[in-house]
């Protein structure tokens, strides 16, 4: 049983944490508090103190809320994490262990709250952890003990004499995003909607916030960070607007989604050589067969590869996914499977050198089995981000293959011009129809109903908003490509960038909405 999901047990306390933002007044101590007892940096916070300013003069007022992790009693980040450093400890506590975090911000991805940030200073992920060192030693959390208001307390639930059981058995008492199912513990009391949801308040343009501007991203390749602007507005019916807030970072940058392409490449090209072997347009003495799908698959793969580890923060530390891995990470699954699809290529590749390309026959089966599963797998783990919605798509696995199928058989085209020239037309007539259905699902994704607020403020960030150019340059060069069987092998070259172009803006269309 994962640590995520096992309970708690009956001899020990199950902490929670209760904020009656009836009474805070935005003074910011339990910010400055948790900064200097944890050693926090300027520029990241475990807990900060948003505001939003509700109605119209002269009827206005300002509503607080105090953000922070909710520890969770399903933590979507501890079933995330690669190696358990994030991890639920017994009593419920949801705590870190900075000694094996890699930085793969798997974690991030997956909090619905917003609330684990990369420490720029040990580069490891971090967040609140209910000072669980203090309350290990008997003593309240930094927080609690400076709020001028008592505004903040801690407590028990499994004790019904605690002020927090008391709390929420007995008050009417909010949760931060209940339908993610993630039954959070720390419970706000006379919180104000429009604090509780994010994409309730209307977000000012510029990012300038009555004490701070935020930093403003380009909106570039290179640029990840979650804009302050809401190009939809508020949702809420009152006249809201928020009045301070923090930078958000998007975790997955150009990395990642250079990397859905490249994977789905490794993966392609193989199933499409293996189609014109096992379909007999082509032997398996032919050049494509015996060396353009292992050394062609295994370069994409090894590309793949070398884009994860230099997306972690401790790239030295990758090993730790196989050393101290945790099988509820799809990281971990994925990284099985890239190790062995790439040991299948390399026993194809030396099976070819040996001349016995039976060898690589009987390897057809378990190659397309890892190759398909290589494509995707990230459907899965970005599944585990809870955090976005636009994300959580059942038809992102088969799209993701029908990618590799049309960015692979592309590839495969001036090879098969020059060994395999019989089988060009059917390459170029795959490679059409794979970009094809490619549109079908881009089409069925986008003119659908949005299923929440989220997926549909990703869906605009995507199509008309920061990433429109990506999302257009994608579609286009995807359409010039359905033309391949007629237009011929330079027409190939569009349907190998479309995917890369629509991938960047699916990755990063999808965390560029606040969550905080």
């Amino acid at each position: 049983m994962s640590n995520a999901a096992r309970p708690a047990e009956p001899d020990l306390p199950r902490w929670a944490k209760v904020i009656d933002q009836t009474t805070c007044i935005g003074c910011h101590a339990c910010t400055t508090a948790c900064k200097s007892e944890n050693g926090v940096p300027v520029g990241v916070s475990r807990t900060y103190v948003k505001s939003v300013d509700v109605g119209e003069f002269p009827d206005a007022r300002r509503a607080f809320q105090v953000t922070r992790c909710n520890q969770c009693t399903d933590a979507p980040c501890a079933s995330a994490c690669p190696t358990g450093a994030m991890h639920k400890r017994a009593d419920g506590i949801v705590d870190f262990n900075k000694d094996i975090c890699i930085g793969c911000k798997a974690c991030i991805a997956a909090c619905p709250y917003d609330a684990i940030f990369i420490n720029p200073e040990d580069h490891s992920a971090e967040k609140c952890n209910f000072c669980s060192h203090r309350i290990d030693s008997g003593l309240e959390p930094a927080c609690v003990t400076v709020c001028p208001t008592q505004s903040i307390f801690v407590g028990d639930l499994n004790d019904p004499n605690s002020r927090v059981a008391q709390a929420v058995n007995r008050e009417p008492v909010s949760v931060r995003k209940p339908e993610k199912n993630t039954r959070p513990k720390m419970f706000y009391k006379g919180a104000h909607q429009a604090t509780l949801d994010p994409l309730a308040a209307e977000r000012p343009a510029g990012g300038d916030f009555a004490w701070a501007q935020q930093a403003k991203g380009s909106g570039g390749f290179f640029d990840n960070i979650v804009p302050s602007g809401n190009p939809l507005g508020g949702n809420s019916a009152a006249a809201t607007k928020l009045s301070y807030d923090q930078t958000h970072r998007s975790p997955w940058d150009w990395r990642v989604s250079a990397y859905t392409w490249t994977k789905n490449i490794g993966s392609g090209i193989y199933l499409m050589a293996m189609l014109l072997v096992a379909t007999g347009f082509m032997s398996p003495d032919n050049p494509l067969w015996r060396w353009v799908a292992p050394i062609g698959g295994g370069f994409f793969v090894a590309v793949t590869c070398l884009l994860l580890v230099a997306d972690l923060s401790h790239p030295f530390r990758f090993w730790l996914i196989f050393w101290r891995g945790r099988w509820e990470s799809w990281l971990v699954k994925g990284g099985v499977i890239l190790v062995a699809y790439s040991a299948l290529l390399l026993a194809h590749f030396v099976s070819s050198i040996m001349g016995a390309t039976w060898v690589s026959v009987w390897l057809m089966a378990p190659g397309a089995i890892l190759a398909v599963l290589s494509s995707i797998y990230t459907a899965f783990l970005f599944g585990q981000a809870k955090a976005r919605d636009l994300w959580q798509n059942p038809l992102l696995a088969p799209h993701l293959l029908t990618q590799a199928m049309a960015a692979g058989s592309a590839v495969v085209v001036p090879f098969a011009i020059i060994f395999a020239p019989q089988t060009t037309q059917c390459v170029l007539w795959m490679t059409g129809a794979a970009t094809l259905v490619h549109l079908v699902f881009v089409g069925a994704e986008f003119t659908a109903p949005s299923p929440s607020e989220h997926a549909r403020v990703a869906h605009y960030e995507m199509t008309r908003g920061r990433f429109k150019k990506f999302f257009a340059a994608g579609v286009a060069l995807s359409a010039i490509g359905l033309l391949a069987p007629w237009l011929g092998v330079w027409v190939c070259l569009f349907a190998f960038l479309g995917p890369l172009a629509y991938e960047h803006a699916f990755v990063q269309g999808g965390q560029a909405v606040p969550l905080a």
